[in-house]
């Protein structure tokens, strides 16, 4: 009987001695890190024709600059957009209420600048255009690198007519 249990014990502690390393995954954490980084800051050229009056185009505007995603989203999406991504996850919307107010806003935010009367007071007056609102959309690292504003062509969270659709709209007047 004590031999029998002397052996469970050598075989019991063997098990806790094994070498488990071959085993465990040992992740390079500098490759992951290096995946999860933003590309560098990227200039954008607004393309052409992209700025417009169009009704369904500021419609579309608007409805990605309030709303957060396709399941959540109000209402139901204007023509040209859709509650679902390409890969049939609910689309990502813009959801910039979220850091700043603009005319009708609901819950706006006061993180970023306020963009009620953005036509009147910056583009007609001339202190930005059309190409300044189109490119810090589009990566608002180029003019301000601690930005925490989130970078929406340089990730492709969204497409150049997206952004220009969100253009239109902050330009448009209300």
């Amino acid at each position: 009987m004590k031999k029998t249990m002397m052996i469970s014990l050598l075989v019991g502690a063997s098990l806790f001695a094994t070498d488990y390393s071959k085993i465990i995954e040992h992740p390079d954490a500098g490759k992951i890190i290096q995946k999860d980084l933003l590309a560098p800051p990227k200039v954008f050229t607004m393309p052409a024709g992209c700025i417009t009056t169009d009704g369904d185009a500021i419609a579309r505007g608007e409805y990605i600059f309030h709303n957060l995603n396709g399941k959540k989203a109000k209402k139901s999406p204007p023509k040209g957009l859709s509650k679902k991504a390409k890969n049939g996850k609910a689309k990502q919307y813009g959801n910039c209420v979220a850091c700043h107010n603009i005319e009708g806003a609901r819950g706006a935010g006061n993180i970023g600048p306020d963009l009620t009367n953005y036509k009147k007071h910056f583009i007609d007056s001339g202190a930005r255009d059309k190409q300044f609102v189109y490119q810090k959309i589009a990566d608002a690292r180029i003019d301000n690198p601690d930005t925490h504003m989130t970078i929406n062509l340089t990730t492709k969270l969204f497409t150049p007519r997206e952004i220009c659709d969100i253009t239109s709209y902050i330009v448009s007047p209300k």
